[in-house]
């Protein structure tokens, strides 16, 4: 079972490719109509900004390969992303895309890789590199949650994105049995947090879940496209 590692990392890239990948209808939908709408940056920009800290700790620590290649693939989907933004948007989101990510992924970004490379060195550097990109993935993993209180006051799972909840579930898990194989606590706990949110998210959905909606999940499959990147709920379809 030597290989069982890699094979269960290997099933990570593949899910976390996928989720990175879910808002390609979105992006359709904004090349299409020429227009960015509604739609937020932020959620773009985070996740570059989290995308690229594990890529560069997957680069120094040992052996975790398999967790810097499917995140530097985000962090090109996520540029792409923010790119078609800056082209689309209307000059006010266009001005504020910019600015956000000029401050997140210029120069936060640049002052943690500068600070690690210049003042941090061997296990430390992988600790504080670690800790916060694990404190910042934890963060996202409970971006969706906020909607369960909508969902629990209204009693309709309408704004809930089953799909969402369930890849990052999903998600979430492999890369908590990946951690536990190769003894990374911080891939652990964060992924590991995702996966019992995911879980929560689910059984919420069991639970609120309309059985007389021939539309549901069909409706879900579309949350799955945008909201995966936190959009207002009005901008679901």
């Amino acid at each position: 079972m030597e290989n069982l590692p890699f094979i269960i990392g290997f099933l990570g890239n593949i899910f976390s490719g996928l989720v990175f990948l879910s808002p390609v209808g979105t992006f359709n939908r904004i090349v299409k109509n020429g227009s960015t709408e509604d739609f937020d940056c932020l959620p773009y920009i985070c996740t570059l900004l989290n995308s690229s800290l594990w890529t560069y700790y997957g680069i120094i620590k040992p052996g975790s390969y398999l967790v810097s290649t499917v995140n530097g693939f985000g962090v090109i989907v996520e540029t792409i992303y923010i790119a078609l933004f800056l082209q689309f948007a209307h000059p006010k989101m266009r001005n504020k895309t910019a600015s956000l990510a000029g401050v997140l992924n210029l120069g936060i970004l640049a002052t943690i890789l500068l600070l690690g490379q210049l003042l941090l060195h061997g296990q430390m550097r992988i600790n504080v590199i670690g800790f916060l990109t694990a404190g910042l993935t934890i963060i996202m993993y409970s971006s969706p949650f906020g909607v369960v209180k909508t969902v629990v006051t209204t009693k309709s799972v309408e704004y809930m994105p089953f799909f969402l909840s369930f890849f990052l579930f999903l998600n979430g898990g492999v890369w908590t049995f990946y951690a536990l194989l190769v003894g990374d606590w911080f891939v652990g706990v964060s992924n590991g947090t995702g996966c019992f949110l995911g879980a929560v998210q689910l059984i919420i959905y069991v639970i609120y879940r309309n059985p007389n909606s021939s539309k549901q999940l069909e409706d879900q499959t579309e949350c799955l496209l945008s909201a995966c990147h936190l959009l207002p709920a009005q901008t679901q379809e």
